[in-house]
């Protein structure tokens, strides 16, 4: 493996050579992601559809978008970077997903699910307007598939016939089992591998019968058609446009290398259906019913045993155990997920109320709406969703929610800096993106205890749309109140009274914060520290007060800067008067975070107790300047 440079030497490959590689790239990554951890159980399912594609085209000339990107470790260790998997997802090392700095080969990048598709049209058409001759090759599962934008790029690709080759690996699984009408219809199409044998021999007969006219051609074309509907219920893609190739068994080097190469040498817009088994060749991967092998940490080979270090309990557990005493006592509540019941927390949920819990696959659109349409008819809905998931919701949570001011609660999960996955991942935009919409609330907690306590608020909430955003991880272990207490909106708390300066601080910067007020005390500045728990509203009774103190004030987020909160502090005193206030911004800069653990980044971006005390300092003789 660490050898490979490019893909061009498997050309001249037989079937027995392919699988032996297949076997060895299958020991590799079972080898080093037990050790750094990372996407396992999709890209031991494309191992030889990965082979094949490579050994079939010729990338960079050819086009390979791989859908979200969890399959695409086998591609860069067909690209040369095998050698760098032992820093995979690590700080400045290897990106768990394409990257196009990282290599030519990696044409498109992803993180979120269902672009590939709208991706590969544009370079087709970019092709066929500039005169080349290339292939384009999207790879995109069943569960990204149903995915909004996904069908919307399939209705233009089939109408304007343009040449591309879909492949659809169809695992039957995202991240959780896959659900809806369309996965339903790509089951039955699993059962139907004799549909492209009996209509390619109905053809061939057809091409054999005298034409007499165009009346015998127009009925054998209704025989044709007939045989499609009795054969496959439902043939969906043909019906959009596209070519039909299926379901072709994933792991059978044979036939996919027949469908691929008839996949090439059709004109038009092609779909090549293959059937593959995540997790394939490891037993613990192939065996996983709940996702756990879908992308995690380090594990143990011998036993599948995944390694975790105990601690207290996750942001997400705690959401999940509020949410489930809360419907105990309120049939109003129901609980949505976009494909993601696992890593919300919602599984378990659902197995207390399994008729209050809905998983619509990867659509978060429909989800926001649903949530609205709910909230309409006074229900409690809470959607449960990623930071950098919700963004796919934009234009509902505007359109539907927000300005229909109805009560909809957003556990948003993964709020902040997730650290391994990167880019695509940081949940550093949603307060930029959900402050300026009229009606919504917004509330992080310092720690697990008044997470609780928040989400019970944000449930009794009757005035509109509340979000309570919370960290990837566990808590700090602090004691757990028995009883829910209501968080009061638009109100903070003082954590430590102090004279010289104010932090205002909030979520997973309150430790930073906590730091850097003793290393002041230290060197005799008295900090006020605050736990600026509603971003929106603000309190504005306290920021009157700190002003009318004319000391400076220091604003800490780890989100981003532009348009976050310490925007909104700072429109709050210049719409009120205090020009006159000195204020600080500490947060995420304009840029995309790349990958690493949470403090390397952290430390990287200066959001540490020591560029705080830094800048506490730096900001006191404005102070006395004043005085």
């Amino acid at each position: 493996m660490l050898n490979v440079k490019d893909p061009s030497f498997l050309k001249d490959y037989s079937n027995e050579e392919l699988e032996s590689l297949a076997q060895d790239v299958r020991d590799f990554l079972i080898s080093n992601l037990s050790v750094t951890g990372g996407h396992l159980g999709p890209n031991l399912g494309v191992v030889e559809l990965t082979l094949v594609l490579h050994q079939l085209f010729d990338s960079p000339k050819d086009k390979f978008l791989f859908d979200v990107g969890h399959q695409a470790y086998v591609h860069k260790i067909l690209t040369g970077r095998a050698g760098n998997f032992d820093q995979l997802r690590k700080y400045k090392g290897l990106c768990g997903f394409p990257k196009r700095s990282e290599s030519e080969h990696d044409v498109w990048e992803t993180g979120h699910s269902s672009t590939s598709l709208s991706g590969a049209m544009g370079m087709a058409v970019a092709r066929d307007l500039k005169g080349e001759d290339s292939h384009v090759v999207p790879v995109i599962g069943d569960g990204a598939l149903t995915g909004g934008m996904a069908l919307e790029a399939l209705n233009h690709i089939g109408h304007e016939q343009t040449d591309m080759v879909v492949i659809l690996n169809d695992n039957e699984m995202s991240i959780a089992p896959n659900v809806g009408a369309l996965h339903s219809m790509l089951g039955r199409m699993r059962t139907a591998g004799k549909y492209q044998k009996a209509k390619e021999d109905l053809e061939m007969l057809i091409r054999k019968i005298p034409a007499f006219g165009g009346r015998l051609a127009a009925t054998a074309e209704r025989v044709k058609d007939s045989m499609k509907y009795l054969l496959v219920s439902g043939m969906f893609f043909e019906e959009m446009g596209f070519t039909y190739l299926g379901p072709v068994d994933g792991h059978d080097l044979e036939d996919l290398k027949k469908n691929v190469n008839y996949a090439k040498k059709t004109k038009g817009p092609v779909i090549v259906h293959v059937i593959t088994k995540k997790g394939k060749g490891y037993g613990p991967a192939e065996n996983d019913a709940k996702g756990t092998w879908h992308g995690l940490g380090p594990y143990k080979i011998e036993s599948g045993e995944v390694v975790k270090k105990p601690g207290p309990p996750s942001y997400s557990g705690v959401f999940a155990s509020t949410l489930k005493k809360l419907a105990t006592d309120d049939d109003r509540i129901v609980a949505i997920t976009a494909a993601m019941p696992g890593g919300t927390g919602l599984d378990k949920f659902a197995q207390e109320f399994p008729k209050r819990t809905f998983d619509v696959g990867i659509a978060e659109q429909h989800a926001t709406t649903m949530s609205a349409g709910l909230a309409t008819q006074g229900m409690k809905p809470v959607f449960a969703v990623y930071s950098t998931f919700l963004q796919r919701g934009y234009d509902q949570l505007v359109h539907d929610v927000c300005r229909q001011n109805l009560n909809v609660v957003f556990a948003i999960d993964r709020a902040g800096l997730v650290g391994a996955d990167g880019e695509t991942h940081q949940g550093v935009f949603d307060i930029s993106y959900l402050r300026h919409l009229p009606n919504m609330k917004i509330l992080q907690p310092k720690d697990e205890n008044e997470m609780q306590h928040m989400l019970y608020s944000a449930v009794q909430n009757d005035d509109g749309p509340m979000a309570v955003r919370y960290p990837r991880g566990n808590g700090y272990g602090v004691e757990m109140d028995e009883e829910f207490k209501q968080i009061p909106i638009g109100k903070w708390e003082v954590l430590q009274e102090g004279n010289d300066v104010t932090i205002l601080a909030f979520g997973t910067m309150i430790p930073v914060a906590e730091e850097a007020v003793e290393k002041l005390a230290k060197l005799g500045v008295s900090a006020r520290l605050v736990n600026a728990r509603s971003l929106k509203p603000l309190d504005g009774e306290m920021l009157n007060q700190f002003a009318s103190e004319h000391g400076p004030v220091i604003t800490l987020e780890e989100s981003a800067l532009l348009g976050g909160f310490g925007s909104a502090v700072l429109e709050y005193l210049h719409e009120n008067g205090f020009h006159h206030v000195h204020v600080e911004r500490m947060g995420i800069p304009d840029r995309y975070i790349e990958h690493g653990s949470v403090p390397e980044l952290l430390e990287e971006i200066g959001l540490t107790a020591d560029e705080l005390t830094n800048r506490v300092q730096k900001a006191l003789p404005l102070k006395r300047q004043r005085a």
